[in-house]
């Protein structure tokens, strides 16, 4: 397995300027990470304190001094346990099997980006399957990330790259990708500055493994609101963690109407509208408030433990149970069409399981959070506050965890709890059993 330029980690080698600089932005305050990360404290702590320790002009996005890490805690591959209700992972939910959905056509396009690179490219890209770099991912905009860039590519590199992302994900996902790059870069514009971060071109490939139709591989495709982790074994796919969001989320840049995240919120409502007021009292939090970032599961929170809160999937009517397929349909669905369908399946067996949690309003333009949690899937929507977009009277500018949400700075993820995030769980069994 260390056939590539990357080996393992070992705790001397992980003392890079990246870790050094993520140490010193902890011990300037977590809150600062929180804000920009997603992982939210609790803290007040406004997010101009961290772009003031970054050194980021006011207004902008920060990644932190010299590029910050994932979150609060990057945990290594060695320790990644999963999401978790209670820190116990619950056994035997994924299986090593046949979908009889083709990998045949992914692989081919991970050669031909790997091909089109050359050697020095190939080298920066490639890790081994079971790298820390699978948990190293940040959705912040200045954090350091390992790779080839899309920005430092030549057009032919750059179109190979577009069309392994092709090869992964639907038409859909493969719009929202784009979708969310190209709002990054008007982000940039619209704040005259992040010249090489706020842009099309500031998202980074990785490689772990050797793409093949029988041993496990996979590709990490990370930048500003975006991270894709997508491990293959066979004709098999994880396509979690992925991280999604956007601000703004609606804008025209390069004169074309850019408007993302539109189905998570309609479905989203769409379900929560379908409850009954007695139904409502359990899904809507009377403990819990909206607040600028109530994300749970970002960067940083492989280990997350988080127990399951709101109304079960088998306290719904079958119309109901609908509206919920539908919601997480629309996650799942940026996925290729074949292996979102192997997806659906798995969720639909714990849909009993499944919980809806709410925090916020509930109007067309409301800032809400929602959660669905299974132990199979969880699936996070939050409307945040704005850090770089809008006005200071509506809680725009750099209003950080103080600032007033809004439906125009949005944070999405979904991951496979229980140890199914990188296909971690798989790559176990794999190991037992075919090696």
């Amino acid at each position: 397995m260390h056939g590539h330029g990357h080996r393992l980690r070992t705790p001397e080698a992980q003392r890079t300027r990246r870790w050094f600089m993520n140490r010193a932005l902890l011990a300037g305050g977590v809150a600062a990470v929180a804000t920009m990360t997603g992982c939210s404290t609790g803290s007040s702590e406004s997010a101009s304190s961290a772009a003031a320790a970054s050194g980021a002009p006011s207004g902008m996005p920060s990644g932190g001094p010299g590029g910050m890490g994932p979150g609060a805690s990057e945990v290594k591959y060695a320790d990644f346990v999963g999401v978790t209700t209670d820190g116990k992972v619950v056994d035997d939910l994924y299986t090593i099997h046949s979908t009889g959905v083709s990998t045949d056509a992914l692989v081919k396009a991970a050669q031909a980006f790997l091909d089109g690179l050359s050697q020095k490219q190939r080298r920066a890209t490639l890790f081994d399957i079971q790298a820390d770099e699978w948990l190293a991912w940040s959705n912040v905009d200045g954090y350091e990330r390992e790779g080839v860039r899309m920005g430092d590519l030549t057009d032919k590199q750059r179109e190979l790259g577009y069309a392994l992302l092709g090869a992964a994900l639907s038409a859909d996902g493969l719009t929202q990708a784009r979708n969310i790059m190209k709002l990054n870069a008007f982000l940039g514009e619209y704040n005259g500055g992040g010249k090489e971060t706020l842009t099309e071109g500031h998202y980074f490939f990785t490689v772990m493994g050797t793409p093949s139709t029988s041993a496990p591989w996979g590709f990490q495709y990370e930048g500003h609101h975006l991270a894709i982790n997508y491990f293959v074994l066979g004709d098999q796919v994880v396509m979690t963690p992925t991280f999604m969001g956007s601000e703004p989320t609606s804008a025209t840049y390069d004169g074309e109407k850019i408007t993302t995240f539109e189905p998570e919120t309609t479905a989203g409502l769409a379900l929560l509208r379908s409850l009954t007021e007695a139904q409502r009292a359990k899904v809507i939090s009377t403990t819990e408030e909206k607040s600028g970032a109530n994300l749970k599961a970002g960067a940083g929170a492989d280990n997350l433990e988080l127990a399951y809160q709101g109304l079960p999937g088998s306290e719904l009517t079958s119309a109901q149970r609908q509206k919920l397929l539908d919601l997480v349909g629309v996650y799942v669905g940026y996925q290729a069409e074949g292996h979102a369908e192997v997806r659906m399946k798995e969720i639909e067996e714990h849909l009993d399981d499944t919980y809806l949690y709410w925090l916020g309003e509930t109007d067309d333009d409301s800032a809400f959070y929602y959660r669905v949690h299974s132990p199979v899937v969880l699936i996070e929507y939050d409307a945040q506050s704005p850090l770089a977009y809008g006005t200071k009277d509506s809680g725009g500018g750099m209003g950080g965890m103080n600032g007033t949400p809004t439906q125009q700075h949005i944070h999405t993820v979904i991951r496979t709890p229980n140890g199914g995030d990188y296909g971690v769980d798989l790559l176990k069994l794999h190991l037992e059993t075919d090696h």
